[in-house]
């Protein structure tokens, strides 16, 4: 079996993921989830990277704490390094035993550091801190510590709820202030748009001109959002497509290279690794590369290391030569290739729009005839890239009983903007989990465990598209 490209711990899955950039690799520490009853507690675990391709996997980095500590749970955070070269490690404590006022397990700031480069860490539980007067003391998690140089102190963001207003729009953006890392002052919330429920994992930094904050929001989407500013302190802007992904991508935070910016996230998986099932908390490790656009707004897309290590072609003949135009005004028609695809691959199409097309796209492990597949759909009138399955879930044995559309596909859309004209499309294929991205800007992840094996097919609805690129790629491994 081929290496994968989305890392995953054999004993378990990756929760939220906290980067660290250190002397051009990547540590990437997340939240260890085992799902076992009665639950463990959870740990931060550690992978490195150089290329972002392959992973060496440290095991535990910061051991929970027992029953009877605070940190039963530890829970996520970030890492800073001061002047002298001391890295602090600020992360969430919790323990479903250790109750608040109001019933709930109380979430509390809790700091640890090495002096050893990483290597090891001594936990502080005296510099343990919990909500203050105003806030819920059961969500005060996920501290996002960054420098601002311009005031000579350090802010510390939490994911926060105020203890009175309506019951879904408490969320908050807390803050704190700090000169030395290990004292912290309550101050003024750092955004406190009084919108959902609450706003996970807050991330900020600079990049040139322009300040973006990252928050992954507790609502109906359940997805990471951005927003912009000329400043750290506001006011906060939201961009015409403040999204990083959809659905399953979730709780990403980011580091910076070389001034290159990536958001690492989770691909949630699904109950029962089924189609149709509900999401779950973690999942696989997913990683996109920001850019920047000229009016600062980010695009989203596979880092060019990772296409780059799919590089043996894979052939996959369609019924002619390329270009291949599709043309129905008022139907619908597919080619699918004559070959099986592997299980791990790349894929690039560039379809050239015609203009008053409703859709068009790339099927997936499609069947020989494009019957049963999963469906890239970009659908220029609603200027959206949709990802979908056919058939859905069967209710019956007649041939209406078919699940319309339930919200597990409805949510796996993005907006994009798809005038008349050449858009490329790219997808990555590695078993379970597939992503895609359109133009290099908008990126759509998923997961697909039913159909397990299948060919590519290309597809138009009711207009006009010519097919002028598609390759194929595969890994090997050395």
């Amino acid at each position: 079996m081929k290496r994968s490209v989305f890392f995953q711990p054999a004993d378990g899955w990756v929760g939220d993921l906290i980067p660290f950039e250190k002397d051009g690799e990547f540590w990437l520490f997340y939240l260890h989830e085992v799902r076992s009853d009665p639950k463990p507690g959870t740990s931060w675990n550690l992978i490195t990277t150089k290329d972002l391709t392959q992973f060496e996997d440290h095991g535990v980095a910061l051991p929970h704490g027992t029953t009877a500590e605070l940190d039963f749970n530890a829970y996520t955070g970030s890492v800073v390094v001061d002047e002298s070269g001391v890295h602090h490690l600020f992360y969430t404590g919790q323990n479903p035993r250790n109750l608040g006022a109001d019933g709930v397990p109380l979430q509390l700031v809790m700091h640890a550091t090495s002096i050893d480069g990483m290597q090891s860490w001594t936990k502080h539980p005296e510099l343990t801190f919990g909500a203050p007067d105003g806030y819920e003391s059961g969500d005060w998690r996920d501290p996002f510590v960054f420098r601002d140089e311009a005031k000579g102190h350090w802010r510390m963001l939490l994911a926060a709820r105020h203890s009175t207003g309506p019951e879904r729009r408490r969320g908050v953006i807390a803050q704190c202030i700090s000169t030395d890392l290990m004292t912290w002052e309550h101050t003024e919330p750092f955004w406190d748009p009084r919108r959902y429920i609450t706003h996970e994992c807050p991330d900020v930094f600079q990049w040139g001109e322009w300040w973006y904050m990252v928050y992954s929001e507790f609502s109906e989407s359940f997805t990471t959002r951005y927003r912009m500013a000329k400043s750290p302190d506001g006011p906060w802007t939201v961009p015409n497509l403040d999204t990083i992904d959809g659905r399953a991508f979730y709780a990403s935070k980011t580091a910076e290279r070389d001034g290159r910016r990536f958001f690492f996230g989770w691909i949630a998986s699904k109950e029962g690794n089924r189609d149709h099932g509900p999401w779950e908390w973690a999942g696989t490790m997913s990683v996109l590369e920001a850019r920047q656009n000229p009016d600062g707004t980010l695009a989203f897309s596979f880092a060019d290391e990772l296409v780059e290590s799919f590089w043996e072609d894979v052939p996959a003949s369609l019924a002619a030569e390329l270009p291949v135009s599709l043309d129905v005004p008022d139907g619908y028609t597919a080619v699918v290739s004559q070959e099986e695809l592997p299980t791990q691959f790349y894929a690039k199409a560039v379809l050239d729009i015609a203009p008053d097309t409703t859709e068009c796209g790339l099927l997936l492990r499609s069947s020989q005839d494009g019957d049963h597949s999963y469906i890239l759909r970009l659908e220029p009138k609603r200027n959206r890239l949709v990802f979908d399955r056919w058939p859905r879930a069967i209710t019956g044995d007649a041939q209406w009983h078919v699940s319309g559309d339930v919200p597990f596909d409805i949510e796996l859309e993005r907006p994009c903007n798809l005038a008349p004209g050449e858009h490329s499309l790219e997808v990555i294929v590695d078993g379970d989990t597939c992503v895609a991205v359109v133009d290099r800007q908008v990126a759509l992840s998923a997961r697909i465990y039913d159909l397990t094996t299948g060919r590519i097919g290309v597809f138009a609805g009711e207009g006009s598209v010519t097919v002028t690129e598609l390759e194929i790629r595969q890994r090997t491994e050395n």
